[in-house]
């Protein structure tokens, strides 16, 4: 079975290959400090051994209760924020039909929780209305207030719908083994539970029912998900050598360029599919890393759309960015260019060419340009885009993205800073118990 490949050849203009092999050890170091658990964070653990762990009757059990939603559902509402829906949103659109008809996808997958717009939960609401639909709640707490308030909402509307005794078959609830309020109302409504461990973070969770749970309700394959992580578990394991590591390298590749002033790190992609695999990435990397005035910045972008808006600034703008590239060598389809008589548009010098043949002159040029500009380019591509490689591409970045955090001095597993904007939101919602912050924040307005 192939992998994935990653290319770092784009970058030695900016920092040497002795450099990157000269932190050979040092990655080592810091991947079996992972494996040892004696790093920082390390009672976050438990992802990095989730995939060859995981066993078949927790698999089945996931599976049984997909094919439960799938044949009772015509919708199914996942309910969560951050990585509690982005790992399974990247997945569902990378390997669901993009203009497949509504009446082909059965269930229709959506999301709620994951903002608090007053628009989208009302027009959510209202194309529910006469649909047979389910629930998928994902939250450890059961307080976090963006899928909090959203649940409320659309738990009234199953319940006013079908009755408070259908509406418990028809949700699901993925939070804590033991405490919390979504664990006592899942127990006290009888909803089917699946737990989220204890050690592992919410952007790690993919391989947990979080991911797996809605990712199986899409008609996903989770098994060949899961084995292609497991293969890159066992690829990016501390006992092979640097130069075949690919998390290793990619770990030491982007901590030397952040050393030489690459603040930026621009992933990018050449197909559609992809974007909410960026969108999960920058969460993973973003909240692992940006911490103790320390951590590269995380942007995204979908070529070639974004090389009409943001080319301009990648190929001119300030030199503090690097870009990774995300490539898939083989695309599920062929279409071919027609010829046209008239030619007005002047294409018929790739007539009887694929349209991928172009996107990949596309990327390459694109590549060259950029290198010539001054940003270094690293490249991951990808055989073809299927659950097995997209297992694969998940647990490597997830691996990377520990290793890198401890070469950078840091605790890639917590998240300190996201609980700024909480307290200041609740103090200015008057929550009980925030008396004191709303006079303080009072105050900074009033001054």
């Amino acid at each position: 079975m192939k992998t994935i490949q990653l290319n770092i050849n784009k970058v030695l203009g900016q920092i040497s290959k002795e450099q990157i092999f000269a932190q050979a050890e040092q990655a080592k170091h810091r991947n079996k400090t992972l494996e040892e658990g004696t790093g920082k964070g390390n009672d976050f653990l438990g992802w990095l051994h989730l995939p060859s762990s995981i066993t078949e009757a927790e698999i089945n059990d996931i599976q049984a209760t997909a094919d439960r939603f799938r044949a009772t559902c015509d919708v199914v509402v996942i309910v969560g924020i951050g990585g509690s829906y982005l790992g399974a949103k990247a997945v569902i659109d990378a390997l669901s039909g993009t203009f497949d008809p509504v009446e082909n996808k059965k269930p229709i997958i959506t999301f709620a929780g994951h903002n608090i717009g007053e628009d989208y939960l009302y027009e959510l609401s209202a194309f529910l209305k006469g649909k047979s639909f389910g629930i998928i709640n994902i939250s450890k707490s059961g307080t976090t207030t963006e899928p909090a308030l959203a649940f409320r909402i659309l738990k009234k509307q199953l319940e006013d719908t079908v009755g408070k005794e259908e509406a418990k078959n028809r949700i699901a609830a993925v939070t804590d083994k033991a405490k919390g309020a979504l664990k006592t109302l899942a127990d006290k409504e009888g909803y089917k539970t699946y737990i989220i461990p204890d050690n592992v973070g919410g952007r790690f969770s993919v391989f947990t029912p979080v991911g797996l749970l809605p990712i199986a309700v899409a008609g996903i394959n989770i098994k060949q998900l899961i084995k292609g992580a497991a293969d890159m578990e066992n690829a990016t394991s501390s006992n092979v050598a640097f130069e075949n590591n690919l998390a290793e390298i990619y770990a030491v590749t982007r901590n030397e360029l952040y050393n030489n002033g690459k603040k930026i790190e621009i992933l990018a992609n050449f197909s559609p599919k992809l974007h909410y695999v960026s969108e999960w990435w920058k969460q993973l990397f973003g909240e692992s890393e940006g911490k103790e005035g320390k951590g590269i910045y995380t942007a995204s972008v979908d070529f070639t759309t974004d090389l009409h808006s943001m080319g301009q600034w990648i190929q001119d703008g300030e030199r503090s960015i690097f870009e990774t590239v995300i490539s898939i060598a083989k695309p599920q389809y062929r279409m071919e260019i027609p010829t046209d008589k008239q030619d007005l548009d002047g294409l018929n010098f790739l007539a009887g060419k694929r349209v991928d043949e172009v996107n990949k002159m596309a990327e390459l040029g694109t590549q060259l340009a950029h290198v010539d500009g001054g940003v270094p380019n690293i490249r991951i591509e990808l055989p073809e885009l299927n659950e097995y490689y997209l297992g694969q591409l998940i647990y490597f970045f997830e691996r990377a993205c520990g290793i890198s955090g401890y070469l950078l001095g840091i605790n890639p597993f917590d998240q300190p800073g996201v609980e700024a904007y909480k307290k200041n939101m609740f103090a200015l919602l008057n929550k009980p118990g925030f008396e004191e912050e709303n006079k303080a924040i009072q105050s900074k307005i009033n001054s």
